[in-house]
């Protein structure tokens, strides 16, 4: 079985063309590492050239719809259609030369999350997902795992951060979690595909704070069509006012929110 509505198409197809550029001048980054004046301005450029084809595909067609985008922030348009576009997430990734980064789309109905796609050009792995018709990789139906104790799990999280103004919470929370698994925390740099690989059943729960919406759009879509939970750090869904995410497979929840209590 596949996804294979109008608006996943449409997404397909975005994807598809924007990678071209992405691993194009993804190729060019081990030159850059050893030059004088460094990859920053290059991969700020091809941001801004895969945000460019992205947006063009999306509005040809759909040319009604509303766009938020991480570059050039918003297009207003038919306000109960949202496109939510993050052209490449897990920049610094792409800025080092790591291939763990991935294109993120989610379009919202009034102001619900109806499909989402997280793209990862480099392993050619294509998440995506449809309010009820469930989540996918490369047309394989996708589950949340199953493990339920979380000392026997894996979680991901993408802090604490220098400059946050929460770092000493953010390492209490990570402590705490390290002294809860079994298996160390992972880091790895790119909260779309932090949030499709719970979706995948590869790791079993993520927390954040401080996330930007184009982070998690595409992701929230992804984890609850999997069978998955997310809420915020109270077990609620005011994740986005709260700027505050969790995501399960839904048999470790209650345990994540105990320790970020």
């Amino acid at each position: 079985m596949k996804l294979s509505s109008a608006n996943i198409n449409v997404m397909v197809k975005a994807c598809r063309k924007a990678a071209k550029i992405i691993i194009r001048d993804f190729g060019e980054i081990e030159n850059l590492q050893v030059s004088l004046k460094g990859p920053g301005d290059f991969v700020t450029n091809c941001d801004k050239k895969v945000e460019k084809i992205l947006i063009e595909e999306l509005q040809t067609a759909r040319p009604n719809y509303s766009i938020l985008s991480e570059e050039i922030g918003k297009i207003n348009n038919d306000e109960s259609f949202r496109w939510i576009i993050d052209p490449i997430d897990g920049t610094v990734n792409f800025l080092h030369g790591i291939p763990h980064f991935a294109i993120s789309i989610g379009l919202e109905h009034n102001k619900e999350i109806i499909c989402g796609i997280i793209y990862d050009p480099i392993k050619d792995e294509m998440f995506t997902a449809e309010k009820g018709n469930g989540s996918f990789l490369n047309n394989q139906r996708m589950r949340v795992s199953s493990r339920s104790k979380l000392k026997d799990c894996i979680v991901f999280t993408g802090g604490p951060r220098p400059d946050s103004k929460n770092r000493e919470l953010d390492l209490k929370e990570y402590s705490n979690f390290s002294t809860k698994t079994l298996i160390p925390i992972r880091k790895l740099g790119s909260a779309s595909l932090d949030m499709a690989y719970v979706a995948a059943g590869r790791c079993d729960g993520f927390w954040q704070r401080n996330l930007k919406y184009w982070d998690i759009a595409a992701g929230i879509i992804l984890v609850k069509e999997a069978g998955g939970f997310v809420t915020d750090f109270n077990g609620e869904n005011d994740y986005i006012e709260n700027k505050t995410i969790l995501v399960t497979n839904s048999k470790i929840s209650d345990e994540m929110i105990d320790v970020l209590k």
